[in-house]
C-alpha cells in the first residue's frame, strides 16, 4: 500500500499456518455452549481482535448483489468452507457492517449473535475437530462510511471497489479477516446491465438475465482476506499480454480510457523488469484499478491493483515518479500476497520491499541515485523509530485510526533494512536470497525469523545478530560501507522522503 500525503520450498498446510498464532486463542472456551458470545482473535500484537481460532478457511464464495446506487446495502451470500483445528460448539467470523438474514452450517440453519465486531455463529451440532464444514451467511454489504473505520467499500464517481487493508475484509463480507489464514476466492457480482464487474483471478462467466448482468471470477491461488478485490462501475476493461503470455486487464473510467492507455501500456515492460530480479510473476493475471474516488492511498489487491486515476492525470507528478510507483504495487504481488505476513508485525517484508524495488526501479530508469535515498532515509531512521517503533515491532495504530501502522518505518525505513543487508552480504548473495524468498514462500505466510533464517542460510553465516538491531533497535546500526552516514539532527523534523508515502 502507497500513502498519499498530498493535497496528496513448498507452502505450508492451513493447520501449520496458523499454529503460532492459534497457542494463545485455543486456550479460549470454546465448548462452554452457554456461555454469553464474546469477540475473539487470534492474538495478533497490533490488531488482536482479527482472525479467529478453531478453523482455517480453505474457500469463499462470496456472491453480491449491486443495486445500482450508493444509497443501498448490496444483497449478498458468503459461503465459507473450513476445516475445524479444535472441537466447536460455535465458532465466530469476523462481520461488523451489515444485517445478517441468516446462517447456516452444513445445510443445516444455525444461531448467530452479534459479539463486538465478531458473528457468533452456533450449530444444531458440535463441531468435530478434522473436519470439514460449509459456513453459508445471508447478509447485506453496506457501502455507507462506518465511523473510526479505514476502508471496505470505496465509493468511486460511477460505482464501488474494495480497500481492505488491513483490518476491513470483515466490513463488506464475513470472513476470518487476518492474513495467516488464505483460502480461494470464488467471486459472483450482479449489477445492472451498464456497469462492468472485475475481481480478484480470472472470469470463468457471464450471464445477462432481463435488466441485470452477473460476472463470475475465481482465483487461481490462495489470498487473504485484505488483498480481496471487487470493482463495480461504467468502467472499460482494456486487455494485453505480459511476459510469457500472462493476460494483462485493466479496469478504467469509460471515458477516461484513452488519456490512461499510456499508462496501462507501461505495465508489461514493468512485469517483465520484476522477473528479472525476483523470479516469475506468481499469478494468473495482473492489472491495475484506475478508480475515480479519493483514498488516500494505492493498493496491491491481488492481481488487480488499486489507484487513484488522478495520480496518472495530477500533471505536478513526476513521469518517473508515478512509474515507481506503478512498481511498488506491483512488486507487492511477490512481497505481501503471494509471500503474505504471518502477523502484522511482519508488514515490513511487505512494504520494505516493496519501496525496495520501487526505489531501485527509479535507480535504473530514471536516475534517481538508490544511495541518496538511502541515505535520507538513514538520516531520519532514529525519529521514524522513535515515532512508529522499529521495523519488525511497529507500534500499534492510533486509536480511530486503523492504518496508521502504515508509517515512514516500515517503508524506506524498511528499505533501509534491506540495503544495510545487501552491504553486508554483497549483491549477488542478496540477489540469490530474494529469489529463494518468493520461491520458498510462494502462496504461503511467513515471518521475520523466517526471512532472517534464510539470509543466514544464503550467507553461509549466521545473521540474526547483524539483524537484531536493523530491526528491532531503538537506534538505527552504522551502516556498512558508508561510516560517514549520521543521523539528521534532533531539531530538524522527520518527513518521509515521498512526496506520497507508501502503504
Amino acid at each position: 500500500m502507497l500513502l498519499n500525503p498530498r493535497p496528496r520450498p513448498s507452502a505450508r498446510p492451513a493447520g501449520h499456518r496458523k499454529a503460532a498464532l492459534l497457542a494463545s486463542a485455543a486456550s479460549v472456551c470454546l465448548l462452554a455452549a452457554a456461555a454469553p458470545p464474546v469477540p475473539l482473535g487470534v492474538g495478533d500484537r497490533l490488531y488482536p481482535y482479527l482472525g479467529n481460532p478453531g478453523y482455517n478457511v480453505a474457500s469463499y464464495e462470496v456472491d453480491l448483489t449491486y443495486p445500482g446506487t450508493h444509497d443501498k446495502p448490496l444483497e449478498a451470500v458468503t459461503t465459507i468452507n473450513a476445516w475445524t483445528t479444535a472441537d466447536l460448539d460455535h465458532l465466530n467470523l469476523d462481520f461488523a457492517h451489515g444485517t445478517v438474514r441468516s446462517v447456516d452450517v452444513d445445510g443445516r440453519p444455525a444461531d448467530f449473535a452479534r459479539a463486538g465486531d465478531d458473528l457468533v455463529v452456533t450449530p444444531d451440532q458440535p463441531l468435530r475437530r478434522g473436519g470439514w464444514t460449509r459456513i453459508t451467511v445471508r447478509h447485506t454489504s453496506d457501502p455507507a462510511p462506518v465511523k473510526d473505520q479505514d476502508g471496505g467499500w470505496v465509493r468511486t464517481s460511477d460505482g464501488l471497489a474494495m480497500a481492505n487493508q488491513a483490518d476491513a475484509a470483515h466490513l463488506v463480507f464475513p470472513c476470518n479477516d487476518h492474513p495467516s489464514d488464505k483460502a480461494m476466492f470464488t467471486f459472483r457480482i450482479t449489477a445492472p446491465n451498464g456497469y462492468t464487474a472485475v475481481a480478484n483471478g480470472l472470469p470463468t462467466g457471464t450471464e445477462r438475465v432481463g435488466r441485470s448482468t452477473t460476472w463470475t471470477y475465481r482465483t487461481r491461488h490462495p489470498m487473504a482476506t485484505e488483498l480481496a478485490q471487487v470493482s463495480i462501475g461504467r468502467s472499460a476493461v482494456p486487455h494485453r499480454t505480459g511476459p510469457h503470455g500472462l493476460p494483462v486487464r485493466d479496469v478504467v473510467p469509460s471515458g477516461d480510457r484513452k488519456t490512461l492507455e499510456p499508462w496501462l501500456a507501461k505495465t508489461p515492460d514493468q512485469i517483465a523488469w520484476m522477473e528479472s530480479k525476483v523470479g516469475p510473476f506468481p499469478f494468473e493475471t495482473y492489472g491495475v484499478l484506475m478508480a475515480q474516488a479519493t483514498t488516500g492511498f494505492e493498493l496491491e489487491t491481488q492481481t488487480l491493483s488499486l489507484f487513484e486515476k488522478n495520480l496518472f492525470t495530477e500533471p505536478g507528478y513526476p513521469k518517473w515518479y508515478v512509474e515507481s510507483v506503478m512498481v511498488h504495487e506491483l512488486s507487492h504481488q511477490w512481497f505481501g500476497d503471494s509471500v503474505t505476513p504471518r502477523t502484522w508485525s511482519d508488514v515490513w517484508l511487505n512494504e520494505g520491499h516493496a519501496t525496495w524495488y520501487e526505489a531501485l526501479y527509479a535507480d535504473e530508469k530514471a536516475h534517481q541515485p538508490l544511495a541518496d535515498r538511502m541515505k535520507a532515509a538513514y538520516a531520519e531512521s532514529d525519529r521514524w523509530r522513535e515515532a512508529g517503533g522499529p521495523p519488525a515491532r511497529p507500534k500499534a495504530p492510533a486509536p480511530g485510526e486503523k492504518i496508521s501502522i502504515f508509517r515512514p518505518n516500515i517503508y524506506d525505513g524498511a528499505a533501509l533494512v534491506i540495503y544495510a543487508l545487501r552491504q553486508e552480504i554483497g549483491r549477488p548473495a542478496f540477489e540469490r536470497l530474494e529469489r529463494l524468498w518468493v520461491r520458498e514462500h510462494r502462496d504461503s505466510t511467513a515471518t521475520t525469523g523466517d526471512f532472517v533464517r534464510l539470509a543466514s542460510l544464503v550467507a553461509g553465516r549466521d545473521l540474526s545478530g547483524f539483524l537484531q538491531g536493523w530491526l528491532y533497535g531503538d537506534k538505527t546500526p552504522p551502516m556498512p560501507g558508508h561510516p560517514d552516514w549520521k543521523q539528521a539532527p534532533p531539531a530538524k523534523s522527520a518527513k518521509p522522503h515521498r512526496p506520497r508515502s507508501p502503504k
